[in-house]
């Protein structure tokens, strides 16, 4: 029996472009990947925890964006963020066959964060992170909120972000980026015994 054209056996790859009057960004993503990350973005802090999403993803991801950061730093996260929720989207296809639902606790040293994801179709975030000081070198904090609203609102998942604990905020940023893989890799995953049912009793994802 020859599965459907999008079911989890497919490819699930995607390369999408964005230009803006601030941004120029590629995104290419294999969400069945080995955990290989090729990043330019122009924020060296965004590019490591991608590469955290990557590697405990395992997708393969390719970044390369050029923004506005000689006014700062923002339109290019944000813009990243964007681009990443489309790659995802077009990727999964009708999510036929996916667990649908993701979740991760992950430490760094003093720090532990939380992150749930569902891929429902509806974009929603709820993200809690109490960050101990505002920037980490020379990146914002408050980015990391923009590039994950960016990212739920094209991605259309509903996504939680916790940090529970944490008192340097490397860490806390690190553990959020490493749980969001986790919980990312897990939701994607193709569930065994759903073959290539949508994981809704809506019949649509």
């Amino acid at each position: 029996m020859t599965a459907p054209a999008d079911s989890i056996s497919a490819a699930r790859r995607a390369q999408v472009a964005r230009k803006t009057a601030e941004t120029d960004i590629t995104v290419e993503i294999d969400l069945d990947g080995g955990g290989r990350a090729d990043l330019a973005t122009g924020v060296a802090f965004l590019d490591h925890m991608l590469d955290q999403v990557a590697r405990h993803g395992m997708v393969d991801l390719t970044v390369r964006a050029t923004g506005d950061l000689h006014i700062d730093a923002h339109h290019t996260v944000e813009d990243i963020g964007i681009a990443l929720g489309q790659a995802c989207k077009v990727a999964l296809g009708a999510k036929h066959g996916v667990t649908r639902y993701g979740h991760a606790y992950v430490p760094l040293d003093e720090a532990l964060s939380r992150v749930v994801i569902d891929l429902s179709g509806r974009p929603g975030l709820e993200f809690h992170v109490p960050f101990t000081r505002a920037m980490i070198g020379t990146f914002d904090v408050d980015l990391v909120h923009e590039f994950f609203q960016g990212f739920v609102n094209h991605a259309q998942v509903t996504l939680h972000v916790d940090n529970l604990r944490g008192t340097n905020a490397h860490h806390q940023c690190e553990t959020v980026f490493k749980a969001f893989g986790r919980a990312l890799r897990m939701a994607v995953a193709a569930d065994p015994r759903a073959a290539s049912a949508i994981p809704s009793t809506k019949g649509a994802l």
